[in-house]
């Protein structure tokens, strides 16, 4: 697969942004890599990169990602390795033998739900939940009908859901400023698609996808409350599916999900949905760091595990009986 994260237009999107993004290629290996800061200092972040045909290739890949992070004075190099020649399931020993650490948290999704599109597209409805499968044929006989846009004028009308879902399930959406820059800089040269539900007309719910040269990224969605009932959000998903494949295209990503594992996790409802179209987990070996300068990358790392655990001791001393919190101060 290959992902818009590491394509060319997301390097132009970035820049768009003011950020600083190298680009590097070699045999069998790319990268995108873009200039952050953190409380270490500058770093050198490859989102779901590098990309390497084979380990081999994934050397050179790594240490030109090295040799770039201490031009750029760099303290470390963080990666996220999802197609590098060699598996998730292998990944640790793979990166650790090499320097690696894990990240202190995922910058991406681990886990992903893939939808494969190179066969007829019969056979991806029939892997869907016959609700999903009916309400795609069906919802035209009341009145709703799909568009899509690379118009970046158009995103006003996703922005204006995702306000109204936000205020609903108490979750902060990323900014108007930013979306709005994505569908300036993204719509245009065709890398990203808004889909758009219409009733007679106006607009009741929409969705942002990404395009590289063989995925569509299902990334933002939000619908209008009022017409909840007629759950458009699904055969306008459906839709983008289908659009997908007239294109060309090999997958669709539906993007991050919970662990199976995990019925409590705080994605389980949308990785319900999510699933219900029929696909696949795919897993990914996570975001790793390579230390450039290897005792200014330690000292972060003691910083933060020491934070963290004074952190935990305020939780902790919360949670004790008001009289034993008086008796430990004194």
């Amino acid at each position: 697969m290959d992902h818009f994260l590491q394509n060319p237009a997301w390097a132009d999107f970035q820049r768009s942004l003011g950020r600083t993004v190298h680009q590097r290629s070699g045999p069998g290996w790319s990268f995108l890599a873009i200039e952050e800061n953190n409380p270490a200092g500058k770093l050198l972040y490859a989102p779901y990169g590098p990309v390497a045909a084979s380990l081999a290739a994934f050397d050179a890949a790594l240490a030109a990602l090295t040799d770039l992070a201490r031009s750029c004075g760099a303290v470390f190099v963080r990666i996220e390795p999802v197609d590098a020649g060699f598996t998730a399931a292998g990944a640790d020993a793979v990166l650790r033998t090499r320097g690696l650490r894990r990240a202190p948290a995922n910058q991406q999704p681990e886990l992903s739900w893939i939808v494969d599109l190179d066969r007829d597209f019969k056979d991806v409805l029939a892997d869907m939940k016959p609700a999903n499968r009916n309400l795609y044929r069906n919802i035209h006989k009341k009145g709703v009908t799909f568009r899509s846009s690379q118009d970046p004028e158009d995103i006003s009308v996703l922005l204006g859901f995702l306000h109204l879902t936000a205020a609903r399930n108490g979750f902060k959406p990323q900014s108007d400023d930013y979306l709005t820059q994505v569908a300036r800089s993204l719509m245009p040269a065709g890398a990203a698609t808004l889909f758009i539900a219409e009733l007679e007309g106006e607009p009741i719910a929409a969705a942002l996808a990404y395009d590289s040269a063989d995925t569509r990224t299902y990334a933002h969605a939000a619908l209008d409350d009022a017409h909840r009932k007629l759950s458009a959000g699904i055969p306008l998903l459906v839709t983008l599916m289908a659009d997908a494949k007239d294109r060309g295209l090999k997958y669709v990503d539906l993007w991050g999900v919970a662990p199976a594992d995990q019925p409590d996790h705080k994605w389980a409802g949308f990785t319900a949905f999510k699933k219900s179209f029929g696909g696949r987990e795919v897993a990914y070996p996570g975001t790793w760091d390579l230390p450039v300068r290897t005792l200014r990358y330690g000292g972060y790392q003691l910083a933060r595990k020491c934070a963290q655990a004074a952190r935990r001791g305020v939780t902790a001393a919360r949670k004790l009986p008001v009289r034993l919190r008086g008796a430990l101060r004194r």
